[in-house]
């Protein structure tokens, strides 16, 4: 293993544990059913229509879910930065075609686990599935719920500034047209609000 893999793997553990903590023995077990996958910019993990299989934990590198429509339009449904976990929850849970893909946005490495034998996992040690719940009510209930509350109650420039607080760097590694349709806005809109802020600093 490099001394970057070793780097990566460690990113994985503490993110697990900021969730809930975990014995040398079940954070072995997971390490067990890691895999490495280094993405070139543009290259996908995930397809639209493909039965999805693994969780995917970015450590390095942004990764964002789209779905299109019938006319070629995108909207980004996510945007995953290091130390987040990218993947299609309900093509898991349930087996069935994604209904969007999962693209790099710029070269990454993701940390794969297969979604089977993590949830034999979690289903037979307690730490483990502790870990499952705290991080499916923050990053599936409550962020789900604050984003969706955001788009009808928060101005852009407020949800911008929201995404600025969470990710200071994003503005700077993802392309503008990425980061308005994931704020539900408009490039030319965006450009707007960049201009006003920066007046303001």
């Amino acid at each position: 293993m490099t001394s970057d893999q070793q780097k990566y793997l460690n990113q994985l553990k503490q993110t697990i544990e900021n969730y809930y903590p975990i014995s040398e023995e079940s954070w072995k077990l997971i390490e067990n059913i890691t895999e490495f996958q280094t993405l070139k910019k543009g290259e996908t993990v995930l397809e639209s229509g493909e039965i999805a299989k693994n969780l995917h934990f970015i450590a390095k590198g942004i990764l964002r879910a789209f779905i299109t429509d019938q006319h070629g339009n995108f909207y980004n449904k996510n945007l995953f930065m290091e130390n987040y976990f990218a993947d299609s929850k309900v093509s898991l849970m349930l087996q069935l075609p994604s209904n969007f893909t999962i693209e790099a946005l710029e070269d990454s490495v993701i940390i794969n686990l297969n979604y089977k034998e993590y949830i034999s996992l979690i289903n037979e040690n307690d730490d483990l599935k502790n870990f499952y719940i705290a991080h499916l009510e923050k990053n599936w209930i409550i962020d789900k719920e604050e984003r969706e509350v955001a788009l009808v109650m928060q101005n852009a420039t407020e949800r911008y500034g929201k995404l600025l607080e969470k990710h200071p760097s994003i503005a700077d590694r993802v392309p503008l047209l990425h980061i308005a349709s994931h704020l539900g806005i408009t490039p030319t809109q965006l450009s707007r609000i960049r201009k006003s802020l920066e007046k303001d600093l």
